[in-house]
């Protein structure tokens, strides 16, 4: 990973905060780290990094509320910090533009591996052919080189893991695919929360389907999964 990485922690707790900026900083990253919500929005736009690491209980401000400014204003990538066994509060992160998440207590070598598994997906080009590189469905176009995606030529704001999924599914038109599939193909995990592909599938649609609650492109493959049904 590149020593140029900038990663924002924002972190209340000293004591998870010294442990985790040690953990990024011998792994090559620049840690810059806040401790409530307020400062971290100031933070993001001073700092520019290219990953926030978010924790979601936050004095001031929460880390969903922060989410949302900061995906207002920059398309950074962000892991969110989560409580154990809080699923509400980490479906509520996916829905507000997070990325990524990670369950306290957590072990700094995971945390590390899930902030340069965001990274590379995020900076990733897999063709320098442009032509290739461009997947269409319709009045969708994805450039996988340039990381954008328009509908009726108007650009569509999707986070990271958005991006990755629609691109993948794209690839793979007609092929059904479960959720553990699309954990190991999209997220890079072996193991994790399935709820996280759901949650990202139902974004997904609001940004794709001409009728989101109706789907005619990302349907749903019962009992299995998920299948991109091509238009053309």
């Amino acid at each position: 990973m590149s020593d140029t990485a900038r990663v924002l922690l924002v972190e209340d707790d000293p004591t998870v905060a010294d442990v985790v900026v040690q953990y990024l900083s011998k792994s090559g990253f620049g840690v810059t780290h806040v401790s409530d919500g307020v400062t971290a929005v100031s933070a993001a736009r001073a700092v520019e990094p290219d990953i926030l690491v978010l924790d979601l209980m936050l004095p001031g401000i929460d880390g969903l509320e922060v989410c949302r400014q900061v995906r207002a204003e920059q398309d950074v990538p962000i892991v969110m910090l989560t409580a154990l066994g809080a699923e509400s509060d980490r479906v509520l992160g996916l829905e507000v533009g997070a990325d990524d998440y990670i369950t306290k207590p957590f072990s700094p070598r995971e945390l590390v591996l899930r902030v340069q598994s965001v990274l590379r997906r995020s900076a990733s080009t897999p063709t320098t052919d442009r032509r290739a590189a461009t997947l269409r469905d319709g009045d969708l176009e994805v450039d996988t080189v340039a990381r954008q995606a328009s509908r009726d030529g108007l650009p569509l704001t999707l986070t990271t893991r958005e991006f990755d999924l629609l691109a993948f599914l794209l690839t793979n038109p007609g092929q059904a695919f479960s959720r553990a599939d699309l954990l190991d193909k999209v997220w890079g995990w072996s193991f994790g929360d399935q709820s996280t592909v759901t949650v990202h599938v139902r974004r997904l649609r609001e940004k794709v389907e001409p009728t989101p609650a109706e789907p005619r492109r990302l349907v749903t493959v019962w009992g299995l999964g998920y299948r991109w049904d091509s238009s053309s």
